[in-house]
């Protein structure tokens, strides 16, 4: 963050009342477009509806969506293409001066295209309509103009109609693009939850880097098990659950009986908040300190979950059990960094 003292001593920004003026402008674009945004939520309707339908049934036939555009539109129709193929609903970006030269091959029989032009009166874009059209493959407009000749050619009409740009001189695109790329988050959340798109399936879409790891791995995978997770029998002493922590370099202990049937936890917190507060503590039986019924994981859940459940009750140690409340292992926040999930 830029503080008064920089500004002032900034060469480039000659008083803080212009750099003042910056900032007000600046919210003044961000006003213009929140406000188209709401033009687009207000107005949208019937077409959203039959391009979603659309959409469902081409990639329930084996199809994809092919999204074509031109200039700032190509760039925005990248990020939505992005968006719909990692959500569940594949799609590519073909540049339509690029097909009218051999990549028109990228537009399957069974695929749909769609093509955003504000105008809907791009040339290039409009050049490509008519062999799209003998290829037999349904097209969407996305445009501000539903008269256009991209709308008149289209079997699906999506208005992205703004009022104004946030330019000054109402050209550079900025307020419809905005618009464009918020409309195709739209598309590709209804559509995701249309498909029945689950965590799990956004989890293979995402195999590499942070997200695929807590997306992938459940938590069998990360649990503690054997000699690392520290057990102690009801009725033994606080002593004994030191003993059986520090060996196994744990940060809880799971307090059971018969054998592995788990009663409650006991974690180093609960031994320092006790330790002042309880005469002779090491002597006192594990059960006098240990929180009964604790939330427990099964080995598998989903890694995501463990995160979920830390934040959700500022705990920092889990025990894994059975469908038979028997102890299998147990979960430390201090080993999740260590695998790149925390």
């Amino acid at each position: 963050m830029v503080g008064k003292n920089q500004l002032r001593c900034d060469p480039s920004i000659e008083n803080e009342e212009h750099a003042l003026d910056y900032l007000k402008r600046a919210r003044e674009v961000l006003d213009i477009e929140i406000a188209g945004l709401e033009t687009l939520k207000n107005e949208m309707g019937e077409g959203f509806i039959r391009a979603v339908d659309a959409i469902r049934a081409t990639v329930g036939n084996g199809g994809k969506v092919v999204i074509t555009g031109v200039g700032k539109n190509l760039h925005i129709g990248n990020k939505i293409a992005a968006t719909l193929t990692s959500t569940g609903t594949p799609a590519v970006v073909m540049h339509p001066i690029e097909a009218m030269h051999g990549d028109f091959g990228i537009l399957g029989d069974r695929d749909i295209l769609l093509a955003m032009s504000y105008s809907g009166a791009s040339d290039e874009l409009i050049a490509l309509l008519q062999p799209v059209k003998r290829k037999g493959v349904q097209i969407i407009a996305m445009t501000g103009e539903t008269d256009s000749p991209l709308a008149q050619h289209s079997d699906i009409i999506v208005s992205i109609r703004v009022d104004q740009e946030a330019c000054p001189f109402n050209m550079a695109p900025t307020t419809s693009t905005t618009a464009t790329l918020a409309l195709g988050d739209a598309l590709a959340m209804v559509l995701l939850q249309a498909h029945g798109f689950e965590i799990e399936d956004y989890a293979k879409l995402h195999p590499g880097g942070a997200i695929g790891r807590t997306l992938l791995l459940r938590v069998g995978d990360v649990m503690r098990t054997g000699e690392r997770c520290a057990q102690v029998e009801v009725g033994k002493p606080v002593r004994e659950a030191l003993i059986a922590m520090t060996g196994a370099q744990s940060g809880c202990v799971a307090i059971v009986e018969d054998g592995d049937q788990l009663v409650g936890i006991v974690t180093d917190g609960d031994l320092r908040r006790h330790l002042i507060e309880t005469p002779n503590l090491v002597d006192q039986p594990i059960e006098s300190i240990m929180t009964a019924n604790p939330i427990t994981l099964s080995k598998d859940q989903l890694a995501l979950e463990i995160l979920n459940i830390y934040e959700k009750h500022n705990i920092d140690d889990l025990i894994v059990v059975d469908e038979n409340n028997c102890v299998i292992g147990a979960v430390d926040i201090q080993d999740l960094p260590k695998l790149k999930i925390l």
